[in-house]
């Protein structure tokens, strides 16, 4: 493929016409393109309208509740570091969600003879239809309403808005374009599919800062915002500050570096624009040695495997987990919340080591369908299991993949909470505990992936279960319930402990964890394979629906 060649950014006439002309054709096929969601099905077309709505009404009571504000004497220690924030979110949108916009993927234009300078100012001006720009127009013109004071002070606000929404929407621009091919690689979609958990955890995080600030006040985001307000587009609108209370020449040094920091992002942009259309893609070229890497690089882990199936089974369960974007997606998942619970709960004050049950239970939860994530494939398993021992060994391979990955993961994350909290005296029951848990998961998981299989569908990022397999899916998760009573009684050994004051003993669950756990899913998974060998078509046909 031969790109185009990219021009001088030094403006000609030609330069200034094409411009006049390409920026309010970008602009219409914006336009065009918003209308077109009203064109679609009528299920695609009402969750559109659904999702404008929202961001109106969520944009409006965010306009009022900022024009609220106003008077407050902290005002703009909350203004300032929003900014900030919103700045950021706008640079990490493209990463997280790169099919939200295909507008954002500037090798669509690549066989086209557009120059890099009206080509930047014609994406820029597009970049400001929709509803992303409308609902952080909303956000700024109510943080001006609560700091500006005067009318210099509101004569500044309109370049101080224009200007941060410009560097939000530059700064999208720009990094979506420097990460265009990731962005399209499977890595990239691997990157998306983890925005769920980011998102969630987030959200954690922003609740428990806000339940913070209702508890202490504005006036604990002072020390914040002294930093933010030197921090592009922070700047910017801490000069309706500055210019409320008449110190003009800060708040001309706050937009005159919010237009330096703009035009910076400006020139990248352009700069990353040009080499993104002008060279070739990377991953089409054809390289000799990663294969060989990769290739050297799992045989040597691959021998800390046992010999045998039970091995091999363990390093292809592996290697879907590393390669498979939605298995990655679902491991990546559970190690994210299973630190982020107890993360968020440490912070709130609660300093107890027990908040790792919530992370021993998510990630056994992925042994309750292993058959049922082969999908069609299982057909191949299935032509290797002739006895009871196959698929006994089976069975022990994918326990021990997910084994390798929990076991070290949950050790560490005792040890880590452990470290921060300083209940030292929790470690041994709750090692004990959660290695019990864990082995007992492990056993009763083997039990529901062969008597309740169900198909995962690979061509929906989030959704698990096929249509009609809802039940199965059900009748597995309470099957978790069996893996609880497995584990009654060390359970119950650690509460009598506890009630009859017997904490010099606590220690004894660490090795009876170390042992018990192990011993529950040998038998856990010697009584699923008796199960497989005689379920064999029932669980091919489950897992093979669509």
């Amino acid at each position: 493929m031969t790109a185009t060649t990219a021009a001088p950014a030094s403006v000609t006439p030609a330069t200034s016409a094409s411009l006049l002309s390409l920026t309010p054709l970008f602009a219409r096929l914006k336009v065009t393109l918003l209308r077109n969601g009203l064109r679609q099905s009528n299920k695609r077309k009402a969750v559109f309208i659904a999702s404008l709505v929202l961001v109106a009404l969520f944009g409006a009571l965010q306009l009022l509740g900022l024009a609220s504000l106003r008077g407050t004497e902290h005002a703009a220690a909350l203004t300032v570091p929003l900014a900030v924030l919103l700045a950021l979110g706008w640079a990490v949108v493209p990463l997280l969600f790169p099919g939200g916009d295909e507008t954002l993927d500037p090798t669509r234009l690549v066989m086209l003879p557009l120059r890099p300078a009206p080509l930047t100012t014609a994406l820029l001006v597009s970049s400001l239809i929709g509803s992303g720009p409308a609902f952080t127009f909303l956000i700024l013109a109510g943080s001006v309403i609560a700091t500006a004071h005067g009318a210099a002070a509101f004569a500044v606000a309109v370049p101080a808005v224009l200007l941060t929404l410009l560097v939000c929407v530059t700064l999208t621009r720009a990094v979506a374009t420097a990460n265009v091919r990731l962005l399209s690689s499977r890595k990239g979609r691997d990157l998306a599919l983890l925005s769920g958990v980011i998102v969630g955890v987030g959200a954690q995080l922003v609740n428990l800062a806000v339940r913070k600030l209702s508890e202490a006040g504005l006036a604990r985001l002072e020390p914040l915002a002294d930093v933010t307000r030197w921090i592009p587009p922070g700047s910017a609108l801490d000069a309706v500050r500055a210019t409320s209370e008449g110190e003009y020449g800060l708040a001309v040094a706050e937009l005159a570096l919010t237009a330096a920091v703009l035009a910076a992002l400006l020139f990248w942009w352009q700069r990353t624009l040009t080499k993104v259309m002008t060279s070739p893609d990377s991953s089409t070229l054809v390289s000799t040695t990663k294969p060989e890497k990769e290739r050297a690089a799992g045989a040597g882990w691959s021998r800390l495997l046992p010999a045998g199936r039970v091995g091999t089974v363990a390093q292809r369960q592996l290697r879907y987990a590393w390669r498979d974007p939605k298995t990655k997606t679902t491991w990546g998942s559970m190690l994210g919340i299973g630190i982020a619970v107890p993360l968020v709960n440490i912070v709130q004050g609660a300093h107890s080591l027990y908040f790792v049950s919530v992370a021993v239970v998510m990630l056994t939860g992925l042994m309750y369908n292993q058959l049922g994530q082969d999908g069609p494939a299982f057909w191949m398993v299935l032509q290797t299991i002739g006895s009871p021992r196959d698929a006994l060994a089976e069975l022990r391979g994918r326990a021990l993949a997910l084994a390798l990955i929990t076991v070290p993961y949950l050790v560490l994350l005792v040890l880590a909470m452990a470290v921060v909290t300083g209940r030292w005296d929790q470690c041994p029951e709750v090692l004990g505990l959660s290695l019990a848990v864990l082995g007992g998961f492990l056993g009763t998981g083997a039990i529901a992936s062969v008597q309740f299989p169900y198909s995962v569908p690979q061509d929906h990022a989030f959704k698990n279960v096929a249509p009609g397999q809802t039940g199965i899916a059900w009748l597995g998760t309470l099957w978790s319930l069996a893996g609880m009573a497995v584990c009654a009684p060390l359970i119950g050994l650690t509460i009598a402990l506890h009630v009859t004051d017997g904490h010099g003993l606590l220690w004894t669950v660490l090795p009876l964890g170390v042992v018990y756990g192990p011993l529950a899913a040998w038998a856990g998974l010697r009584f699923a394979a008796t199960r497989m060998t005689r379920r064999l078509p029932e669980i091919l046909a489950a897992v093979s629906k669509a």
